[in-house]
């Protein structure tokens, strides 16, 4: 099961995503990012954290450590502004923590281009988010991590933010396992992901019982109320009876076309193209840094 330790010290909020998790000591002397309960994604998110997280760890991905935190608000009444103060007060109880990497960066364009990744691993991960439903680990937004920085060791990638995943669970009567989903904008689609090794490998190592494991890490608090299941068993189960016909299905959305880096940054540019001609006269003359690659962008505008 999964450790609980209790949050002894708020440092400070993270808004590079839309939950705005906090960073935090615990009593177990370690530093954690944990996202709240009180977040607009809700527990669902949570659940799909867990679910996703648990189940690349035990297929071998690297995942940060998760845990259950126990936060008392109390400990970030320092905090300055209001609305980060609302989501901090609306979250008390049981959290998740994940395990700061110190020096890790995001695994953005410009560092993907300094990286060799290797075609079986980009196997691996993208077959991983195609089962799980994960949509949200694109170029643009690549929820990996590389770590570690330093010396003369290779970098590795680390998985983390996956409460967008298991779109399933938002409309359970509504997606079919066999459903496929595009993945062509993937993040590491262009490092020619071997994804036929990756379906050999994986697929036979995700069964009921492991789905079922992996189930069971998730807290019952986390479980209850949801329309249609009685129990947070039933709803369990049902986690474990749409993954497992996924696997089964998999011939039906197992990913295979990605495009090129050079394709990505053709349709990049027809994109700004058609934005800057949907653009009124007065707003034509206004840099589009969105069509720029990175490298010459003006990062000041972003960062403030």
């Amino acid at each position: 099961m999964l450790s609980q330790v209790t949050a002894t010290r708020y440092i400070e909020p993270l808004r590079s995503g839309g939950s705005v998790p906090g960073v935090v000591e615990a009593d177990d002397l370690g530093t954690y990012v944990v996202k709240f309960t009180g977040s607009a994604q809700g527990r669902k998110a949570l659940v799909a954290e867990v679910i996703v997280g648990e189940l690349a760890r035990r297929l071998g991905l690297r995942v940060p450590e998760l845990v259950l935190a126990h936060f008392d608000p109390e400990i970030a009444a320092h905090e300055p502004h209001q609305e980060v103060r609302d989501l901090l007060n609306a979250s008390p109880g049981l959290n998740l923590g994940m395990d700061y990497l110190p020096g890790a960066r995001d695994f953005t364009p410009e560092v993907a281009q300094a990286c060799t990744v290797d075609p079986v691993e980009a196997g691996r991960i993208i077959w991983l988010d195609a089962l799980t439903v994960n949509v949200d680990r694109t170029v643009h937004s690549s929820n990996l991590m590389v770590w570690p920085t330093f010396g003369t060791a290779p970098p590795r990638l680390w998985l983390i933010d996956h409460g967008a995943a298991l779109v399933f669970h938002h409309r359970w009567d509504a997606s079919a396992p066999e459903k496929t989903y595009d993945f062509r904008h993937h993040a590491l689609g262009h490092f020619t992901p071997d994804m036929r090794a990756a379906e050999a490998e994986l697929a036979p190592r995700v069964t009921e019982e492991l789905l079922r494991e992996v189930a069971e890490e998730v807290p019952d608090a986390w479980l209850t109320g949801e329309p249609g299941f009685a129990t947070p068993g039933e709803l369990r189960d049902a986690y474990v009876e749409y993954l497992s016909a996924r696997v089964k299905a998999s011939e039906a959305w197992l990913p295979t076309d990605f495009p090129t880096r050079e394709e990505l940054a053709a349709e990049e540019a027809l994109r700004a193209a058609k934005t800057r001609q949907g653009r009124p006269n007065w707003l034509k003359r206004v840099p589009d840094l969105h069509g720029k690659p990175a490298a010459e962008q003006d990062w000041s505008v972003h960062l403030g």
